[in-house]
């Protein structure tokens, strides 16, 4: 799972050009400048499962493995490997970085095959590695911040890109094979003279078999039989590499444009403007329900004359002294609208600042800590909007309203969090989020979310609730039968159709990045996508409500809710659909790791959607029932 973005406040326009998407990078931090025979780290990540090169190729695993995991028998350093500081948010996607043994120096190549160590592996461990090749595992490395790839050939446009990660081995006939060898190819960029840069890591790993008891350096351009592992022995590996470094033109600002392709922009052009038609077409029908239907109803109905004994009310106008009665279950109804508030003001930040470029590729899982830390400090918005929705439903238990916005969904979250990372140490991940990491994203909910949670509150509850334009009956409503489209269930998946339908095409993308540890960097399309996809929830929202006032159905609390969040129904079933058409999983963990999270997005999205629907719905009703006059 992967998290990248783009650069400056010119790049907000420039990243919704596929060429010039990522033509600049605001870096994490500075360019390392090294001097001839300067060391060069390179370091291990964990290793991840990755698709083949075929379209049709599936994914066949979500379970990473520490690199130093003692069942691969990975070469290590001198004195034991040494683990690298990390960001909350590169933990949390399961990154593991330490130190490797591999001696590279600037401008120093290797003319001969260079020796790293021998490595005897039981023939236990052989078939848990024989398992990974066959599972399409890659090794995943740094040096100065890039990962090393693999190059490949885009087949629609011909363009050359870097695929992170290259394979553990592979298993084209059918019998997997250890690649043992790295041919390590490093593109340095010279800005002034004696001084340089690395702006590209290619490794291309062969699988090399014969005799692996010779210690000596061998020699890597004989040609040799490839690399199979018993099961039944005991093997005998020798794992060699060979340094080669390449001058390029491209310069550090840049040196990830070979990373993040665009595999056809057209794609992204499609849903976008897909999107944007799906939206004005909505926009114009409210617009023009509002203007002609709406307008002649007021106007004829404030056209009466009070003072006669005449009841010439129909439509929406018959529920007037019902439509803002208290739903049921008010409590429920505003936690979830103050944790979606929340979540908005979350994702709209951080979108802002992937798009201005605070995201650097350089810094792995900012994306995710910037999430987590805009969800922190923005738990004031969530107990204000929760507070005052509350009083405006008639709610008197302030306190446990306070409470619960405080500490339901983070508990959910963190409970969910908690099975799947059981999950991920029965089945010996690196993935598994460790304690302390758990302890701090406990001590950042309910050690600072929730205060300002409970100061959000206090300053809602002060305001009070919304007023309303017109009074409630004493007596309520009966309620005619209501057409079968307009039941929340029915209503909800119609209506969720739109929003998912604006924003499909993106969403493969970014499941994806997700499972198929693809990066996603096209912010500024997303971005687009995020506001057509908010715009068509409010309005369809809006749409089915008036369709439902005029049907004499005044429970559109709740309604408005579940209509808003009904794209969250079909992105589950487009999960399920990406499991059955990309994902091959044959172990239960792999399976419950996918259902979990595809859980949470969906949770996160009907919350999200949910309340951007029950807010646009609450002020189309007060400004419906504002403009006519009622006894």
């Amino acid at each position: 799972m992967r998290g990248t973005s783009s650069y400056l406040l010119g790049s907000a326009l420039l990243a919704l050009l596929p060429s010039a998407a990522n033509a600049f990078y605001l870096p994490g931090a500075a360019p390392h400048n090294y001097v001839q025979r300067d060391p060069v780290d390179l370091y291990v990540n964990a290793l991840t499962p990755m698709l083949a090169g075929s379209d049709n190729s599936k994914l066949k695993s979500l379970i990473n493995y520490d690199y130093y995991n003692p069942r691969f028998h990975f070469c290590t350093p001198n004195g034991g490997a040494k683990d690298q500081p990390e960001s909350l948010g590169s933990i949390l996607f399961g990154d593991r970085i330490f130190t490797s043994p591999y001696d590279i120096k600037m401008l120093q190549a290797n003319a001969t095959c260079q020796m790293l160590c021998t490595a005897e592996i039981p023939g236990e461990d052989a078939q848990f590695i024989n398992e990974r090749i066959r599972e399409d595992y890659a090794l995943n490395w740094l040096v100065d911040g890039l990962p090393a790839a693999e190059m490949k050939k885009d087949m629609k446009t011909g363009d050359l890109f870097f695929d992170m990660g290259f394979n553990l081995g592979n298993d084209d006939d059918d019998i997997p094979y250890l690649n043992n060898h790295y041919e390590i190819v490093l593109r340095y960029h010279e800005p002034s003279p004696g001084i340089y840069r690395v702006v590209g890591v290619l490794v291309w790993p062969s699988s090399r078999g014969g005799s692996q008891e010779d210690e000596s350096s061998p020699d890597c351009d004989v040609e040799v039989p490839r690399l199979g592992l018993s099961e039944n022995e005991t093997n005998n590996i020798r794992y060699t590499y060979r340094v080669t470094w390449d001058e390029s033109d491209t310069p550090w600002a840049t040196r990830w444009d070979n990373y993040l392709h665009i595999f056809d922009p057209r794609i992204h052009w499609f849903s976008l403007v897909n999107s944007i038609v799906i939206v004005v077409f909505l926009c114009v029908m409210v617009a023009m329900i509002l203007w002609r239907t709406v307008s002649r109803d007021i106007s004829r109905y404030n056209a009466i004359d009070l003072s006669e004994d005449v009841q010439e009310d129909w439509g929406w106008k018959l529920v007037h002294g019902e439509v803002f009665r208290a739903p049921r279950y008010p409590m429920v109804l505003s936690v979830m609208v103050g944790n979606g508030a929340q979540l908005c003001a979350m994702c709209a930040v951080t979108l802002v600042f992937a798009l201005l470029g605070f995201l650097s590729p350089s810094n792995r899982g900012s994306l995710a800590t910037v999430m987590m830390v805009c969800w922190t400090l923005f738990g004031g918005i969530g107990g204000y909007y929760s507070s005052r929705i509350y009083a405006s439903l008639g709610g008197v238990d302030k306190r446990k309203n306070t409470f619960l916005t405080a500490t339901i969904l983070p508990t959910l979250v963190f409970i969910v969090i908690f099975l799947l990372d059981f999950f991920l140490l029965v089945a010996g991940s690196s993935g598994a989020v460790p304690f302390s990491t758990m302890l701090l994203i406990v001590v950042l909910w309910f050690g600072i979310s929730a205060p300002l949670s409970s100061i959000g509150s206090y300053i809602g509850s002060r305001q009070g609730g919304v007023s309303h334009p017109v009074r409630v009956n004493q007596i309520p409503r009966q309620i005619p039968p209501a057409p079968r489209h307009l039941r929340p269930w029915a209503s909800a998946l119609l209506a969720g159709i739109l929003p998912f339908g604006a924003a499909f095409v993106e969403l493969y993308f970014v499941m994806s990045s997700l499972f198929a540890s693809r990066a996603y960097y096209a912010f500024g399309f997303l971005a687009l996508t995020a506001g057509v996809v908010a715009l068509t929830t409010g309005t369809v929202t809006i749409l089915f409500t008036y369709f439902n006032l005029c049907a004499e159905e005044y429970r559109w609390h709740w309604r408005a809710f579940l209509t808003g969040g009904g794209s969250a129904f079909w992105i589950l079933a487009y999960g399920l659909f990406y499991w059955l058409s990309r994902l091959s999983l044959d172990s239960f963990s792999s399976v419950a790791l996918y259902l979990g999270y595809l859980f949470l997005i969906c949770l996160f999205d009907f919350i999200v959607t949910g309340t951007i629907g029950f807010l646009a719905s609450y002020w189309a009703v007060r400004r419906l029932y504002s403009a006519i006059r009622v006894d």
